[in-house]
């Protein structure tokens, strides 16, 4: 029989050709790929909750027959809605769904189905909005009641029902070819289960039991192996040739005193750190974590001084047009003064006109340019530098490990230094990160106002509309921050576009307000913040456009509408955006937290500044997957294993790996050639790309 890794999805009954490309979509390409595709979460089935017995603000799972559909036009958006009266005996419950018309196709009179969702009270009867659901055909209640349930991310097209019949078809017939991949004696010190079972028992699992040992067990060969694709490329990068800068204990002097204001002795510390790494012949790859406002791109700015007094070129890499034009300007003044020597600066991004980005390019290329601040438009492939010494990658978690790999290879093995706008949690750093050598700034500069933030209650919304009046007054500005920029059907939100409309006749005629979001042309965003910088403008509704770099030192208040909408962490660097002048800031949170992890989310943002804190209850609230966004990062290459919850399996997993390496740097013994084929099968992107960050 043909082994699971070399046999097609398409192959397997009931897929086919068409629903092959719907599995693609998923990742899905073999057999192998479907049996490590795994649930995000389980439905203990085996006791539903009867309607009657359902309560108002949980997550509940119910089941009934479909008593009537009705389906109509929204009134205000014009967009379709369904609901569907579900009856089991006990009760009735209202489901209904937005904007989705091929419903109306599924929902018979009759028909048995599943709902998952939030139970809510709407004009004295209990219903769900949006819920997911599931259609429970004939014969096949084996694998959707009385049991512990699956649940699997989907894809349009795709149904739970459909995909858990194709997983336990292949789980029958392809288990036995699974091969246990982690070394013999590993195994045998641990005492870890087999592999085969824990596959089976991570899909389907008997109790919850069996479901814990293959998630732990799984967890641990997902980690391990991550760890050893991290320590390799450690390895491989320290093994390159770089460029050994000169650097003096005068100029270093000269830097840190070329301010108008005292660095801190944090940041004093991290520009040692990098003089230490610039000065050898072996390329830096480090990562530099500090609070909002610590002052992380002056220390950045060191490092390209070094390299521009050294003859070679710097660049920094932003993730907004704004944020780039921020550094460009604030960097441009302090060059200005003169104590930083001859320095020739410019401003890359994707709105120059085209004669003069063919200038800048020519200028690029020859050298006479020293410093580059730009956004992703730096990686394009008709820009090239003379010689690179020095790389600077902004906000590292909105690029790619493929966008800073480009860039590094505009240069001759150059230093990066990659900076975080948010402190990453131990737990994260060793995952991701755990090839570079880490940096923190741990001290916020003297002299800057302090920052209080308040809860409202939504009823309570006119109260902050009057502290930014007063302080508009006081020639203060503010921001008020939605998250959205339109209203939606789905969501009952208040929105960035149709509150600005409202603000302009309502409470904040009589100040100069603007809109700004993130799907505005760069340059009308840019002259949007000049105008703000300026003082030309009041107040400046917003989406969460703000939360990267923005620095204007006279905004001392935020209004955050929705804050239950935001993550912790997001909150956090939003506020970071008042307080950075000598006035003291006021953020304000108008929300109506339903949960008790809502209710402890405002609880935490509330009650400390510390970024450091904040970000590690973030990540324990919401897990890594949202704490940056698994597209962008290695999170995507963990398809179970969680930092966050499993940090003792992590550490475990880390020190197997390093004693691994230790013993077997090249992984050429015959007993770990499956483990170096393992990588390159799991985490191609992390070998061949070892001078990304």
């Amino acid at each position: 029989m043909q082994h699971c890794e070399n046999i097609s999805i398409q192959y397997i009954k009931g897929v086919g050709p068409a629903k092959k490309k719907l599995f693609e979509r998923l990742g899905i390409e073999t057999v192998e790929d479907l049996l490590y595709f795994f649930p995000t979460r389980y439905e203990d089935r085996r006791n539903l909750t009867p309607i009657a017995q359902t309560q108002i603000g949980q997550w509940q799972t119910i089941t009934g027959k479909v008593l009537s559909k009705a389906s109509r036009k929204s009134w205000h958006t014009r967009k379709h809605v369904l609901e569907v009266i579900l009856d089991d005996a006990s009760g009735r419950m209202s489901c209904t769904w937005f904007n989705q018309p091929y419903l109306d196709n599924y929902f018979y009179p009759g028909k048995k189905i599943i709902c998952y969702g939030k139970v809510e009270m709407y004009k004295n009867k209990i219903q769900m909005i949006s819920p997911e659901y599931e259609i429970i055909a004939e014969g096949e209640e084996a694998l959707s009641l009385q049991c512990i349930v699956p649940i699997y991310p989907l894809t349009r097209g795709m149904t739970q029902r459909f995909l858990r019949k194709v997983i336990h078809a292949c789980l029958e017939k392809y288990t036995e070819q699974l091969n246990d991949q982690l070394p013999i004696p590993l195994r045998n010190k641990y005492r870890l289960a087999n592999i085969k079972r824990c596959i089976s028992n991570i899909h389907f699992p008997e109790d919850l039991a069996d479901q814990e040992e293959a998630l732990k067990r799984i967890s641990f060969e997902e980690f391990f192996f991550f760890q050893i694709s991290i320590i390799l490329r450690r390895l491989s990068i320290k093994q390159k040739k770089g460029i050994a800068h000169t650097i003096t204990d005068t100029q270093t002097i000269q830097f840190t005193e070329a301010f108008a204001f005292p660095l801190t002795n944090a940041q004093k510390k991290v520009i040692q750190e990098i003089r230490k790494d610039m000065q050898k012949n072996i390329p830096m790859l480090r990562l530099l974590q500090g609070d909002v406002g610590s002052g992380k791109t002056l220390v950045a700015l060191f490092g390209c001084v070094i390299a521009v007094k050294n003859g070679y070129q710097a660049c920094i890499m932003a993730p907004t047009t704004i944020l780039a034009q921020q550094h460009y300007e604030n960097i441009k003044k302090i060059i200005e003064n003169g104590k930083l020597g001859d320095i020739n600066i410019a401003l890359l991004v994707n709105n120059l006109k085209k004669s003069e980005k063919n200038t800048l390019q020519e200028k690029i290329k020859t050298g006479t340019i020293d410093l580059v601040i730009g956004t992703h438009a730096l990686i394009s492939d008709d820009i090239q530098f003379k010689n690179l010494s020095f790389v600077v990658v902004d906000e590292q978690h909105k690029f790619g490990v493929r966008q800073r790999a480009l860039l590094s290879r505009k240069g001759e093995n150059p230093d990066v230094l990659i900076m975080t706008a948010t402190p990453i949690p131990r737990t994260l750093y060793i995952t991701l990160y755990g090839d570079l050598d880490v940096s923190i700034i741990d001290e916020l500069p003297p002299g800057r106002g302090k920052v209080k933030t308040l809860h409202y209650s939504s009823n309570q919304d006119k109260m902050a509309y009057d502290v930014v009046r007063k302080k508009a007054k006081e020639g203060r500005q503010a921001y008020i921050v939605y998250p959205i920029i339109e209203e939606s059907e789905k969501l009952d939100l208040k929105a960035a576009q149709a509150m600005f409309t409202h603000f302009q006749k309502t409470e904040f005629k009589h100040l100069r307000i603007a809109l700004i979001h993130g799907q505005m042309k760069n340059k009308d965003s840019v002259e949007i913040m000049k105008q703000f910088k300026s003082g030309n403008i009041d107040v400046l509704i917003a989406t969460t456009v703000l939360e990267v770099g923005v620095d204007v030192a006279n905004a001392s208040v935020m209004v955050i509408e929705h804050a239950e909408r935001f993550g912790l962490a997001q909150l956090h660097q939003l506020r970071g955006r008042i307080g950075r002048g000598k006035e003291d800031g006021l953020c304000l949170l108008i929300s109506d937290p339903k949960t008790e992890e809502g209710q402890a989310r405002l609880k935490a943002i509330c009650s400390t500044t510390n970024g450091f804190k904040i970000a590690q209850h973030d990540l324990e609230i919401r897990g890594p997957g949202h704490f940056f966004g698994r597209h962008q990062h290695g999170l995507n290459e963990l398809k179970i294993a969680n930092p966050a919850t499993q940090f003792d399996i992590l550490e475990l997993a880390r020190k197997e790996a390093i004693s691994l390496i230790k013993e077997d740097p090249r992984l050429s013994k015959k007993t770990n050639c499956h483990v170096k084929t393992t990588i390159k099968k799991r985490y191609p992107t992390y070998l061949s790309l070892v001078e990304a960050g």
